[in-house]
């Protein structure tokens, strides 16, 4: 098979734009359900508030033509279309390092923090800090479409990285990841640990938090901010496992739903902006800029990948793949967010770690909420690791 690298751009025909319009024109709202706003779900009054802005505000091609100011390419690994940018530093010793988005994330959610981490000069930042930066999309998610096949686990989809860093010339390379990228990027230092440097994660849980009851001694041992965490694992499972028991199982029912409403699209991650950012933000929008989080919805809406994308939550519960990982060896650090739930004592159990930081601000999208926090920990992380 071709080991070719093409260039790519965003290009989404004016007729997919004006369907999106109509339908959003078209939209069937249903009424407002009791109780408090959001207790329930997205509150119709919000979402359409939301919508409204998305319809008559919000501007696509200017969002696109910024996305196609960087560079990005396709490749075919392990028979699956991979799209990814490629942004090289002007510092030449610039060490490599693959960024990995989570759900219901995309590679744009690294906007703010690709100048700063590429070429710290510019952003007032010290020139050996820098990274050439690798950005791919996860299969079935955006622009890596169409889906191959069954059988893409986050492990594959390591390896499949680890390919890719290999057919750009890289030898030597860290990993960065929140969410399903805490997963992968911990997976690509398993499969690699020759190579990968050094893996740094934000929004991690799966090894990184306890999967079943906490022995009492353990507890004993926590900080004051972890039995806090431990709260928010525990809320996490009645009041927000939801939309993992539905991925997991029957992804591809929900998609049906999702692929033709972009309102019910909009309201499944705006929901999650909501529930996941940092604790005092009222709306999603107080987190995330508005129109940031509806490019992330169009990058779903547009490639009709939320089946797709939900696909990884099923593989990783029908194929054991997400079973307790393995120690790689490889030095580990963890960023800490406010509404992240990581606790050391499991992270220690599969993952070396080296660098463990708390923070009291932020939530679960660090590149978008706090990007210049995490920007500053990914640097000091991987400095004595160059």
């Amino acid at each position: 098979m071709s080991d070719e690298i093409t260039p790519f751009r965003i290009e989404i025909p004016q007729a997919d734009l004006d369907d999106l319009a109509d339908r959003l024109d078209r939209t069937r709202w249903g009424p407002e359900l009791p109780g408090a706003p959001w207790d329930r779900g997205v509150p119709v009054a919000y979402l359409r508030e939301l919508a409204d802005h998305w319809r008559h505000r919000y501007d696509w091609r200017a969002e696109e033509a910024r996305l196609n100011e960087l560079p990005q390419f396709s490749t075919t690994i392990d028979g699956q279309r991979i799209h990814f940018l490629h942004v090289r530093s002007p510092e030449a010793a610039a060490l490599p390092l693959v960024l990995t988005h989570g759900w219901p994330g995309s590679f744009a959610e690294f906007l703010d923090v690709i100048g700063p981490l590429s070429d710290p000069a510019k952003y007032g930042g010290d020139p050996a800090d820098a990274f050439h930066l690798v950005v791919p999309t996860i299969p079935g998610f955006g622009f890596s479409m169409p889906l191959a096949g069954a059988g893409w686990t986050t492990p594959r989809v390591a390896a499949a990285w680890a390919t890719l860093m290999d057919r750009l010339g890289y030898d030597r390379y860290g990993a960065q990841g929140g969410d399903m990228g805490a997963i992968i990027s911990p997976d690509l230092g398993r499969a690699a640990p020759d190579r990968v440097v050094g893996v740094h994660v934000n929004a991690a849980s799966f090894g990184f938090i306890p999967l079943g009851p906490v022995e009492p001694e353990v507890m004993a041992g926590f900080t004051e901010a972890e039995h806090r965490r431990l709260g928010l694992i525990q809320n996490f499972t009645t009041e927000e496992w939801g939309y993992n028991q539905l991925q997991s199982t029957r992804p591809a029912t929900l998609a049906h739903a999702l692929t033709d409403s972009p309102v019910g699209q909009l309201a499944w991650i705006a929901e999650k902006f909501r529930s996941w950012t940092a604790a005092d933000a009222a709306l999603p929008e107080d987190a995330v800029d508005r129109d940031r989080l509806l490019t992330d919805v169009m990058l779903y809406w547009l490639t009709g990948s939320s089946g797709t994308a939900a696909n990884l939550y099923y593989e990783g519960m029908h194929t054991g793949e997400w079973a307790p990982p393995v120690d790689s060896g490889v030095p580990t650090g963890v960023a800490v967010f406010a509404q992240d739930p990581s606790i050391r004592h499991y992270a220690e159990q599969a993952n070396t770690i080296t660098r463990w930081t708390d923070f009291d601000q932020g939530g679960h999208f660090a590149a978008l909420e706090t990007p210049d926090l995490l920007v500053g920990d990914v640097r000091e992380f991987f400095r004595p690791l160059r």
